[in-house]
C-alpha cells in the first residue's frame, strides 16, 4: 500500500521536501511511517513519536494507515 507523508515547517526544511510517498506492507501503524523514513536524510529531526494526523485527524502511534492515507507530521510551535 502507499501511505502520503505531508512534512511541515522544520520537518519539510530538514527532508528538504514536504511530501514523500512510501510502500507499505501489511497492517501498518503510524509508528511504522515514522520508522519507515529512518532511511531518509533528515530523520534524525524527528523525535520517536512526533505529533500526527491521518487523513487529517489526530492520530497516535498505533492508529493504523490504509492505503491512500495520508499522514502528516506536525512539529512542534512555539510562539508568543
Amino acid at each position: 500500500m502507499t501511505v502520503t507523508v505531508r512534512l511541515f515547517a522544520v520537518y519539510a526544511e530538514k527532508f528538504g521536501k514536504s511530501q514523500i510517498d512510501l510502500e507499505m506492507v501489511g497492517d501498518a501503524t503510524v509508528a511504522d511511517v515514522v520508522s519507515a523514513l529512518s532511511g531518509y536524510d533528515g530523520a534524525s529531526s524527528l523525535p520517536p513519536s512526533p505529533l500526527a494526523a491521518v487523513n487529517c485527524v489526530y492520530a497516535t502511534p498505533l492508529t493504523r494507515v490504509n492505503d491512500g492515507d495520508e499522514v502528516a507530521l506536525i512539529p512542534p510551535v512555539a510562539g508568543g
